[in-house]
């Protein structure tokens, strides 16, 4: 047995143990989403995962990465980029310790999430241990291997409340040749209009933003296609850019420098401006962060009406809930899922719901 195998049995004997006991675990990476979703139950104990570090498989000529669940996000963003690389979703860090776990199980996309994808669209398949303490392994290391794909899938987003990851394997992309980002003087109505035109062009986008009367896109690909879209776009060219959308994914952007609390919706991208509060626009309008003195009450009635939905994203207090409400029918399906993979319900118990 290896040293690595050992770490694994190790891992799932404390989840046996804590199963059999009833005992609370909060699955803990890096800690830098620790602010995401509700606080953990406090008398639970904490399950590390950081040294579970390294690269399991990487052949970049099939785009696909494998790698243990405690090795930080930079070392597996640098490793790609070594070959040309990236992870498609364009995950944030919000700290230097962020791990590849984490951002599974966080389920958070940057700039580049329309067209990119999301996390559980890159995700191909793990390792994990469930709340019987079981090592089970889902999916595949190839796209054409779908075998419980979507029980790989379950876990971006998931929070850790679904089992203990150990290995993910990873879609990546090639990185684009060049990249451009041109700027627009609009308010946000105009920005909203002109955003629904050019999307149905393929102009190559990789990143939008509008706050404060301007919008910003960023473009990527081979000479032509962004002469392209510079002739379809207009607009003027922001010199050294990479900064910008770096600090707009990390949020170090001015609009996430205010006090909490802060929002973010997921909207159909057409919809029309909301007259909450102070926003910032991403993905084509479909991303809106919101910075209110409204109620929780009037932010999800408002963006329910719409057809999405709100998250108390940083600011709420660890005790109420900061995703939206679900409907029944869905809430049940939530209740089954985490019966069928923690039946004693001992992973990072609260942190999504109060409920679950």
């Amino acid at each position: 047995m290896t040293d690595i195998d050992e770490r694994y049995e190790a891992l799932a004997d404390r989840v046996r143990d804590a199963a059999a006991r009833g005992r609370a675990l909060t699955i803990r990476g890096g800690g830098t989403k620790a602010f995401y979703g509700r606080r953990p139950a406090e008398d639970a104990d904490v399950l590390d995962l950081r040294e579970l570090r390294g690269v399991v498989a990487y052949e970049p000529t099939e785009l696909v990465v494998t790698v243990r669940t405690g090795t930080p996000l930079a070392e597996v963003e640098a490793l790609l980029a070594e070959q040309g690389q990236r992870l498609p979703f364009e995950p944030p860090h919000f700290g230097d310790g962020a791990t590849i776990g984490g951002a599974v199980a966080a389920g958070l996309s940057g700039p580049r999430r329309p067209w990119g994808g999301a996390v559980r669209d890159a995700l191909l398949g793990v390792r994990i241990v469930n709340g019987r303490g079981e090592a089970l392994k889902f999916g595949g290391q190839v796209m054409k291997n779908v075998a419980g794909y979507d029980v790989s899938r379950l876990m971006a987003g998931s929070l850790g409340t679904l089992g203990v990851l150990l290995e993910v394997s990873l879609k990546v992309t090639p990185r684009a040749p060049l990249e451009i980002t041109l700027v627009h003087e609009l308010d946000e109505a105009e920005a909203i209009e002109r955003l629904a035109g050019w999307s149905h062009h393929a102009l190559a986008m990789t990143g939008t933003c509008h706050h404060d009367g301007r919008l910003y896109l960023r473009v990527c690909g081979g000479e032509r296609a962004l002469e392209a879209a510079r002739r379809a776009i207009g607009g003027d060219l922001m010199p050294q850019a990479e900064g910008f959308w770096s600090d707009l994914r990390e949020q170090r952007h001015a609009f996430f420098a205010g006090e909490p609390p802060l929002w973010r919706l997921s909207l159909p991208p057409a919809t029309p401006p909301l007259g909450l509060g102070t926003t910032l626009h991403e993905w084509v309008g479909a991303q809106r962060w919101l910075r209110t003195d409204a109620t929780a009450e009037t932010i999800h009635e408002t963006t329910r009406r719409t057809g999405g939905h709100a998250t108390l994203f940083r600011g709420h207090d660890g005790t109420g809930e900061a995703f939206a409400p679900l409907p029944d029918a869905l809430a049940a399906l939530h209740r089954r899922v985490k019966q069928a993979m923690d039946p004693q319900g001992i992973f990072n118990r609260g942190r999504m719901y109060g409920w679950l």
